[in-house]
Parts: C-alpha cells; sequence; structure tokens
C-alpha cells in the first residue's frame, strides 16, 4: 500500500487521479520523499526538489510527509489483519506480513484468501498487491517486486529468478557492484557458485538471497504472541446491536471454557476483539486475580469494562467478526463445592476485585506487597493486586493469638518525643508526645535493626519498643543510635501506633 493513500486517509482528503507527492525537509530545501505512479510517471521521484517538481507539475498535490503518523496507521492495520490470522507482523514501510499456515481453509482456500485480502483493503480505502509463499521473505518479494499472487511451496526459486537484485534491499553500493559485475536479477545471483558470491560480496547477501529464493526459512515475529486458546465468530450480517454482540461473546466464553477445562487450566487474562466491516478494529481485555474459566464471570468483567470506557464501542455498520481469546492460563482443577452450598469468602473477594480492576483499571486496585527486608519503612509497598503474588497477602501476619509486632501505620517522618528512663540504654518509663504525658507500664524489647548500609550508609542502628501506656493504647518507639558506641545522647522516637 502506497505511503500517499495513508496520507490522504490520514487528512482525509478525496482520492486524486493526477500526479501526488509528499514532501520532507532535506539539507537542501524540502524535497519528494514519495510520489504516486502518475507523479512517478512524469519523472517527480523520491529525492527530486519541490520546487523543480512544482515547474515539472504546477497542478500535483502536495502533503507533508509524516513517518510517525504512518507507522501508527500501519501498526492500526496491523491489528485489523487479525481477523485472518493472529500471527501478523510489520514489514515497514509500507508492508505487512501475515503467517495463514493453517487458516486459508477458513476463506475458501488459498485464492480465497488473497482475494478477501483485496477485497478488504479496497473497501477500506487502500490498494494492496499480496502473494502467498512457503517463506515471509519470498512472499515479500514477490509482494514488493513482482506482480504478487500465489506460488506453492518449494518453488520460489524459479518464481524468483526475474526480479531484479533490488529485491535483496541492498545498500546503493552494494547495488552498483553488482550492477558493474553484470549481475541485474536474482536468476543471476542464483546461478553463481555460493562460495564465489559470499568471498565477492559479503555472506549478508548471500543469506538475503538464501531467504528470499525460500532456501532459508526465518519465521515473522508477530506484534503480539498468539493466545493460548480463540474462538472466532463471523457473521453474514454484521451485528450493530449491543445485546447481539454482548450474547455473541458470551457464546465464544462458552467455547473457550470447555477447551481450558479439558486442558485442566484456567484463564488469567481474556480479550475481546470486534472487527467492523468497515475495516475497523478494537481490543478489550480483563485480567482476574486467580485463574478462571466461569463464562458468565468472564462475561460481567467485560459489562463492566464496557460500562466504563471512556471511548464506548462503537460498532459502526457492524461487526463482521468477532475474537475472544485467552493469552494468559493457569493450572485450575475442579473445584469441590462446601457442604453448605456457600461460596467460599476468598471467591467472593477475588471476584470482586476483578470487577473493581474491570472498572477502574488495575493501576487503581492495590494492594500492600511485602517485601524481603528488616527495614521497617521498606516492609511493604503498593502493588497492583494483578501483580502481586499469593504470598504476598500474608507475608508478616502474626500466628493465631499472638499480637502484631508491628503497627499497620507508620509516620513519615517519625514523631520526635521526650523521654524518662531508668537507664540510657533501657526502654522509657514515660514520654511525652504532642504536649500529652504518657505513663509505661507494660514495655517490650528491644528490636534492634541496623540499617541496610547500601541505602543508607552513615544512618545509626534504631532500637525498637513495643508498650503501653496505663490507658491502654499501645506505641512503636525506637532509641535513635546506640548509646556509648555511636552517640552520648540519643534521641527517641514514635513511628507507629497499633489499633
Amino acid at each position: 500500500m502506497e505511503r500517499l493513500e495513508r496520507a490522504r486517509r490520514r487528512s482525509g482528503a478525496a482520492p486524486v487521479d493526477g500526479p501526488a507527492v509528499l514532501y520532507a525537509p532535506t539539507r537542501n530545501g524540502l524535497a519528494i520523499a514519495a510520489a504516486n505512479r502518475v507523479a512517478l510517471a512524469l519523472g517527480l521521484a523520491p529525492g527530486l526538489a519541490l520546487a523543480d517538481a512544482r515547474a515539472r507539475a504546477p497542478d500535483m498535490r502536495t502533503d507533508e510527509h509524516r513517518p510517525d503518523d504512518d507507522a501508527a496507521l500501519l501498526r492500526s492495520l496491523a491489528v485489523a489483519c487479525e481477523r485472518w490470522t493472529p500471527l501478523v507482523a510489520l514489514d515497514p514501510p509500507d508492508g505487512l506480513m501475515l503467517d495463514v499456515t493453517g487458516c486459508a481453509h477458513l476463506f475458501g482456500g488459498e485464492a480465497g484468501l488473497l482475494r478477501d485480502v483485496v477485497v478488504w483493503c479496497r473497501s477500506a480505502g487502500f490498494s494492496a498487491r499480496v502473494a502467498l509463499a512457503g517463506t515471509p521473505d519470498a512472499a515479500g518479494a514477490l509482494a514488493r517486486f513482482g506482480k504478487g499472487g500465489i506460488v506453492p511451496a518449494g518453488d520460489e526459486a524459479e518464481a524468483l529468478r526475474p526480479l531484479p537484485v533490488a529485491t535483496l534491499r541492498l545498500a546503493k553500493d552494494e547495488r552498483r557492484s553488482l550492477a558493474l559485475a553484470g549481475l541485474k536479477n536474482l536468476g543471476d545471483l542464483a546461478d553463481l557458485p555460493g562460495p564465489a558470491l559470499t568471498a565477492r560480496f559479503g555472506a549478508g547477501l548471500t543469506e538475503r538471497l538464501h531467504r528470499v529464493l525460500g532456501r532459508d526459512d526465518l519465521r515473522i515475529t508477530p506484534l503480539r504472541p498468539p493466545p493460548a486458546i480463540h474462538e472466532d465468530a463471523r457473521f453474514a450480517e454484521p451485528l450493530a446491536h449491543h445485546e447481539a454482540i454482548l450474547a455473541a461473546l458470551g457464546d465464544l466464553a462458552g467455547r473457550a471454557a470447555i477447551r481450558l477445562e479439558a486442558a485442566g487450566q484456567g484463564g488469567r487474562r481474556f480479550e475481546a476483539m470486534f472487527f467492523r466491516s468497515d475495516g475497523g478494529a478494537r481490543r478489550l481485555s480483563v485480567t482476574t486475580g486467580r485463574p478462571s474459566r466461569d463464562p458468565r464471570a468472564i462475561l460481567r468483567l467485560f459489562h463492566e469494562t464496557l460500562d466504563a470506557l471512556a471511548d464506548p464501542l462503537d460498532p459502526g455498520f457492524g461487526f463482521d467478526l468477532i475474537r475472544f481469546a485467552v493469552s494468559a492460563t493457569e493450572p485450575l482443577g475442579q473445584a469441590q463445592p462446601a457442604l453448605d452450598g456457600e461460596r467460599p469468602q476468598e471467591e467472593t473477594l477475588a471476584e470482586l476485585v476483578d470487577r473493581l480492576t474491570a472498572r477502574f483499571g488495575s493501576d487503581r486496585v492495590l494492594r500492600f506487597r511485602f517485601e524481603d527486608t528488616h527495614d521497617p519503612v521498606r516492609a511493604s509497598r503498593l502493588a497492583r493486586v494483578a501483580d502481586a503474588g499469593r504470598a504476598d497477602a500474608d507475608g508478616s501476619a502474626p500466628a493465631d493469638g499472638e499480637p502484631q509486632s508491628r503497627p499497620l501505620q507508620l509516620f513519615d517522618p517519625p514523631q520526635p518525643i521526650e523521654t524518662l528512663a531508668e537507664t540510657p540504654d533501657g526502654p522509657p518509663l514515660r514520654f511525652r508526645w504532642r504536649r500529652a504525658q504518657h505513663r509505661v507500664v507494660r514495655a517490650e524489647g528491644p528490636e534492634r535493626i541496623a540499617p541496610e548500609w547500601w541505602r543508607a550508609p552513615g544512618r545509626p542502628t534504631r532500637d525498637y519498643y513495643r508498650v503501653e501506656d496505663d490507658e491502654g493504647r499501645r506505641f512503636w518507639l525506637y532509641r535513635d543510635g546506640l548509646y556509648g558506641r555511636e552517640t552520648g545522647e540519643p534521641r527517641w522516637y514514635l513511628h507507629g501506633l497499633f489499633a
């Protein structure tokens, strides 16, 4: 597909029959970056100064070349091309690679698949030259420098022999060297002995030649890894009503749940892709805190997501394809129901968290995650529920009947207090905090915590005490610095309150 077509679609301009070019700034001023076929026939080739091009064709249409916008549009087209296969890769600046292995029968064979691609591209406002071959490089060469079409696997070398050496995408000096040697097409290169070709022009050219001729098969790297499970629903009459769309999505979720159960798996991430008949595509995803294959629960999460969308799902003229995919799975055995018929509290809480995540986003549903450190300031941090492991929930929970060793809420920074103690290195008898006196009746400690020297070099050691005053209020205090070794007058601080 041509860059001119992408620029026209970007600006909303109508198609033109005359010359049209894209220009970009260079060191010598504005120059042509791309041109349509009419402009090329007039000699308006890329690199020509825009002023000279205007002199030759005063009526030509011009537009600024914006590579970033073109790249974004190409990525959006790659998403839309997932209607044929989930394995789609970019072939910049103006191409896409699709791995359609095992997909052609869904479209009436390979010829039907290519015809469907061409018709869809035309309906979306793009011209396309498509080719199908046994290897990606061979198909790309046929589409860019040949007539396209279908080449049976194994016949790539013979079909590509007439193509020019520019098919290999060589640098200008490499093309000049080949031309001086009288090598004009791939057949000329293929007839040369491999060692001689490598010795004369380098191993890189030989490797590219073997890939293009189908001798080496280098698979594409898709934009997204293929999902573990996916189910598709195609409609002869596109769906435009919200209820019908959700019903179709629920049916796909049920079919995926059967496959998950057969594999003993549960999904953690689910995706729904909606392909519009006019070429647009929209992807929605939901995650769960634990493996699930309950279609009704999953569909409720998509309900929450759809209701919270700032940009509502617009079917346009209708969706002709809906895909439900399970992109992340984990082992999940059969659930044992309770004797009283009640659902376990953990399942109810997990379902609530999943619904909150679907409505507000994973970045807004957080939990405390315990860190492997003795520093109380860094002992926990907020993390997304979707990223927190199962062990994070009770990383420092006390045993049954045991008091909490540390308060849940800490002061930042710790509050300075005035204390009175029997000995300089003993617990306080009383302390003053915020103009109020507290008489200590019970004290437990010290818990000596040294600083992490690689994070806080020079910070003194702390002796922490859990104390209780005569009114039953419990505090977490610490003495900053070891008496006689790190300081002669240690100061006291209140770091937290027990509930």
